[in-house]
């Protein structure tokens, strides 16, 4: 029947059929009835294809203009659907996230981060240094032994360099971004000493550079020792630095970082790199439990004249020092805390209090 009247008047039939169609789709809930509908006009037995059926009975000018009349039809129906399946899919998606919400409204409570206590306690030190005219310098945490251990005089027999000690990397691997001096094994570095050796050799005297970063050390994980650690090395070269010059610098250092009363005092040590060597104590009037107690903190010494023969430094004309610490044990003495795994296990209820 609607074969026969879409024959006898194809012109008011196409936009009926279309009305029609619009009409039923505006109630449709479901994507199911929505496909059930489609097919009801545009499926192997629906409604214009058994029009295309019957064409075979007209005139041949009738037949095309018939065939132009139900492309058109067909083409708003799919018009109609698609831009219905649409709304349903924006209907569902709306009803999984629920109503929404006014980003333009401010919370009442604002989380907005903090500085880790590392970090801080690296700032807090690197200021200090820049303040007396020391540069930040970094390089490499993956190192090789001449420059962590060769360079800096320490010899092979050393115990440093034995594997149970040092983390050092597969004898065949490559690392495009770590130069060799040689063929030497590449290796974790385990001091920032390093970086004044790559330092020398590309400038000259006069150098006053500090370079903080992270070492490895094959040690047993516990309240006081970590196989993940970091460094702050102060190095200074020039003409005419002598023990004083360092005294001076770390006296200087300490009294910025612990307060005006803070006393410091040299003890005789030994690096293989510096020659004479010291370990460096500080004792503050004004430090809680610890006040007036005096508390290892940094070891130093004048650079070994070895060290710059082996860059290329003429140790007659130049002389120099060097000194470095751990920033967890200085975190640690700034802040109360008895227990350096707390610095890599990102407790929130730790790391909230800094």
């Amino acid at each position: 029947m609607m074969q026969n009247i879409m024959m006898q008047n194809m012109l008011p039939l196409n936009d009926l059929l279309i009305e029609e169609v619009e009409a039923k789709i505006a109630t449709v809930g479901t994507f199911a009835a929505l496909e059930e509908l489609k097919a009801t006009y545009l499926g192997p037995n629906g409604v214009l294809r058994d029009v295309m059926k019957g064409m075979k009975a007209l005139p041949m000018e009738k037949r095309a203009e018939l065939g132009k009349k139900v492309n058109h039809i067909k083409n708003e129906i799919e018009t109609l659907c698609a831009k219905k399946w649409e709304e349903l899919e924006t209907q569902t998606l709306r009803e999984k996230m629920g109503d929404p919400i006014d980003v333009s409204l401010n919370t009442r409570e604002r989380f907005p981060g903090n500085l880790h206590p590392l970090t801080k306690t690296r700032q807090r030190v690197e200021e200090i240094f820049n303040r007396m005219g020391f540069s930040t310098v970094d390089g490499p945490e993956i190192e090789t032994e001449w420059y962590c251990f060769d360079a800096l005089n320490t010899p092979p027999s050393h115990p440093a360099r034995d594997v149970m000690d040092t983390f050092f990397m597969p004898q065949d691997i490559q690392m495009a971004t770590t130069s060799k001096h040689g063929t030497e094994r590449y290796l974790l570095r385990s001091h920032t000493s390093t970086v004044q050796i790559r330092t020398m050799l590309k400038q000259s005297p006069p150098i006053r550079i500090v370079s903080p970063g992270r070492t490895f050390r094959r040690d047993t994980t516990d309240a006081t020792h970590s196989a993940n650690f970091h460094q702050f090395e102060a190095f200074y070269v020039d003409e005419n630095v002598t023990v004083c010059s360092l005294k001076a610098t770390l006296d200087h250092f300490l009294k910025a970082l612990f307060g005006p009363q803070t006393e410091t005092r040299l003890r005789p040590s030994f690096f293989p790199f510096t020659e004479p060597s010291f370990e460096v104590d500080f004792r503050s009037t004004d430090f809680g439990r610890l006040s007036n107690q005096w508390i290892e903190i940094l070891g130093c010494g004048m650079v070994d004249p070895h060290v710059f023969e082996s860059v290329g430094i003429d140790s007659k004309k130049y002389s120099g020092f060097a000194a470095g610490l751990g920033l967890e044990r200085l975190a640690m003495l700034l802040y109360g805390i008895d227990d350096v795994r707390l610095f890599y296990q990102n407790d929130l209820r730790f790391l909230e209090q800094f």
